[in-house]
């Protein structure tokens, strides 16, 4: 599916849930105003010599559109607009923060490698795991995937939080993960194959309409820009109370099971 597609087929399925909200007058006036703005803007292409496409290029899309979509909190979170995730036991005194953007590669090296370890902490008790995610790579890459694919992962927590926590194993794992060049995860389609593969999501059809309806988007938009204002420069960063945890050279985060391992000892001994 192409991402005009993909998003044509968002855009029809807010215009329906909109109209369900009783907001189709809204919707009216905006499209009122868009018609209105393309025929204004092709006028002073002709006239002007401006060129269309750049201009159209640089109109608000289907993510910036969203930022307006009433918020849908997913099930199994907390806080201010449902942007706090934590996996884990209620016992566990620790809270170790994660920040990851689905698309980072660096970010799929260590979930393949260091992943089995820390959620092994999880199940045992050691830690809870908060997650805030990113999508940085969309605006550097000009994409949407890191958007579509976080958003995708809220679908999944609506599930559960195991659902969650498998399909980000999953979207990270080498079979899925995409070169960060590939923007992929932009496709309803791919995201719901790799969905497939997870059993409490397998077939799942309020999962799969969740994504294709774009119902988490604009909760995806908002744990971006919680990412942007934590102060975190890049992914993955892991914190524990209010400190980095980083590998052997002591300034990027953990890569292999022996850094993580002394990294979280130290932090829990703390």
């Amino acid at each position: 599916m192409s991402k005009r597609n993909s998003a044509a087929a968002k855009t029809a399925a807010r215009e329906r849930l909109r109209q369900e909200r009783e907001r189709q007058a809204k919707r009216d006036k905006v499209k009122r105003q868009v018609i209105v703005a393309g025929s204004i803007v092709a006028v002073l292409a002709i006239a002007g010599g401006i060129s269309y496409a750049v201009v159209q290029g640089n109109k608000p899309g289907y993510w910036e559109a969203a930022k307006d979509d009433k918020l849908v909190k997913p099930a199994h979170t907390s806080g201010k607009d449902g942007l706090t995730v934590v996996i884990g036991k209620d016992s566990a005194k620790k809270t170790l923060e994660m920040y990851e953007d689905p698309r980072c590669p660096i970010c799929a090296s260590f979930e393949q490698t260091v992943g089995p370890t820390v959620h092994k902490g999880v199940e045992d008790g050691k830690y809870k795991i908060q997650y805030i995610g990113a999508t940085f790579i969309d605006t550097n890459s000009q994409g949407e995937g890191s958007k579509n694919a976080l958003s995708a992962m809220g679908a999944a927590l609506n599930v559960s939080t195991d659902a969650f926590a498998d399909y980000k194993t999953a979207l990270y794992s080498k079979k899925w993960h995409p070169e960060e060049t590939e923007d992929k995860f932009k496709d309803d389609a791919y995201l719901i194959k790799v969905a497939n593969t997870v059993p409490a999501l397998k077939d799942n059809a309020a999962f799969q309409k969740a994504v294709k309806n774009g119902t988490y988007d604009k909760w995806a938009l908002d744990m971006s820009a919680k990412f942007d204002k934590s102060g975190v420069n890049g992914t993955p960063t892991l914190k524990m109370d209010g400190k980095t945890l980083t590998g052997s050279d002591g300034q990027n985060a953990p890569m292999t099971v022996d850094d993580f391992n002394t990294a979280i000892d130290k932090a829990l001994a703390s």
